[in-house]
């Protein structure tokens, strides 16, 4: 079974590769994003929840992308990691990162759910709870029952590309898929049938995310590639270190992402109280709300871009480690060429139709200000999709040939630097406008470096030097 993954990875043609391991990460990427999508769309349209429960939604999501950050950072770590060792021949390093990986998610899930449950009302005023207090109130209540899932949650994040890493990138995506079905299932009955409000959206996810987790966990006992022992399970300190430097930059792109959208509910929070309408009480959480949809289109977006350039990770991996530079090149060129045109069909999506987003997420039972400041949104904050798109390709495709520096320095750049910064500085001139502009301005200025990065990658992809190391691997 292994010489048949070493000879698929090394061999078979990039564009079916890409295909094979692409596909099933957007999907996914894209099921687990609709776990809190879902859960949105059925709150906007419950009328006794609106658009304070689209707000809540909006302040409790950062904290569950704290969850993902950690959960990535060890699977798409780990994933990197096998595959560098397989590709250099060392099955039994690999073997040790996945069950390293799986102790270190279980442990950092039950200390993270322990802190969000001792610190709940300060983290939700962190994050721009006290926008008014049923906003505030509804967040507390959808966050406690997300919580206790969140060990659930992480352990099956986590898992995905360890599992894709062993070569069953379709077992993966039917486990995040099984899951989001029992989610959108359990929505609609919890929320109207039963009435639970914010509670019933966040048992459903609960729910959704331990299905998800169980077959996550009955796949690691049976693994077919990697296959770690019982003494693999022993925490080793160069392991964990190793693996979670080549999922750095994975983490950082979370978490940085996270304090954008703090400092984003933040300004929020400050603006809307000095706007002439939005500061009555009665409409104070609206462009909470608007921008939390407009993030949510967003991620739909980003879960197919990440998930085609995390499903080259292992094929990247592999072909470096092998030292097949020609075969990485190639794959490079291919994935930016599709980053960019699902980046173009996107923006011709949120600049034609606006409307007809927002209006998937309740705005028929909303003020027709509501809907305004949405379309606004959508045409603004989204204008440079294309530039975003090819961004996070190239965040994702350095981690994945090893330049963890490089990635991981992009990545910080786009999201602290210039996202929580423009969000900062230009609601002072341009007050909930200000907001709205700061991350295509951020998307433009990384585009920039990234340019710079693309056109370095290619030169260090074109020294012919692709065939002497595969006979060394070849002969070992």
């Amino acid at each position: 079974m292994e010489k048949r993954a070493d000879k698929l990875l090394g061999e078979e043609r990039v564009g079916r590769l890409m295909l094979k391991y692409s596909v099933p990460c957007i999907i996914s990427l894209l099921v687990g994003a609709l776990y809190n999508i879902v859960d949105q769309i059925f709150i906007a349209n419950a009328s006794y929840l609106g658009s304070y429960g689209n707000a809540a939604n909006t302040v409790v999501f950062p904290l569950t992308v704290i969850a993902l950050a950690i959960a990535v950072m060890i699977g798409d770590g780990c994933c990197a990691f096998v595959s560098l060792s397989l590709g250099q021949g060392k099955p039994e390093t690999a073997k040790k990162s996945a069950a390293n990986s799986i102790v270190m998610v279980i442990v950092s899930s039950i200390l993270l759910s322990a802190v969000y449950l001792i610190f709940s009302d300060r983290i939700i005023a962190m994050f721009g709870g006290t926008v008014n207090a049923e906003t505030f109130s509804y967040s507390k209540d959808y966050f406690f029952y997300i919580t206790l899932g969140i060990p659930f949650y992480m352990f099956g994040q986590a898992l995905n590309p360890i599992i894709r890493a062993d070569g069953s990138p379709r077992f993966a995506m039917a486990s995040t898929l099984a899951g989001a079905v029992v989610n959108i299932i359990l929505d609609p009955i919890f929320i109207f049938a039963f009435e639970w409000g914010m509670k019933g959206a966040a048992a459903a996810t609960v729910i959704g995310q331990a299905v998800t987790a169980l077959l996550a966990a009955v796949y690691a006992a049976n693994m077919k590639i990697i296959k770690p022992s019982k003494a693999d399970f022993k925490p080793d300190g160069h392991i964990c270190r190793k693996t979670l430097a080549l999922g750095i930059t994975s983490f950082l792109s979370q978490i940085s992402l996270v304090a954008a959208m703090a400092a984003i509910n933040n300004m929020i929070r400050k603006y809307s109280a000095l706007d002439p309408f939005f500061g009555q009480e009665q409409y104070a959480q609206i462009p909470m709300a608007v921008v939390g949809i407009v993030m949510k289109f967003f991620q739909i977006v980003i879960s197919i871009v990440v998930g085609m350039a995390a499903g080259c990770i292992p094929v990247v991996g592999f072909n470096i480690g092998l030292g097949r530079k020609d075969r990485v090149k190639q794959l490079f060129t291919r994935l930016l060429t599709a980053e960019a045109a699902v980046g173009a069909a996107a923006l011709l999506i949120v600049e034609i139709f606006p409307k007809q987003l927002i209006n998937i997420f309740g705005a028929v039972n909303e003020s027709i200000y509501y809907t305004q400041f949405a379309v606004k949104a959508f045409r603004i904050y989204l204008c440079m999709m294309i530039f975003a798109c090819v961004n996070k390709a190239c965040f994702i495709f350095l981690q994945a040939m090893g330049k963890a520096v490089s990635s991981t320095l992009l990545s910080m750049v786009r999201e602290i630097v210039f996202g929580v910064g423009f969000a900062l500085i230009l609601p002072r001139f341009f007050g909930l406008d200000g907001i709205l502009y700061s991350m295509p301005l951020s998307d433009i200025l990384t585009f920039i470096i990234a340019l710079y990065l693309i056109a370095k990658t290619y030169a260090e992809l074109g020294v012919e030097n692709i065939y002497l190391k595969p006979l060394t691997i070849a002969n070992k």
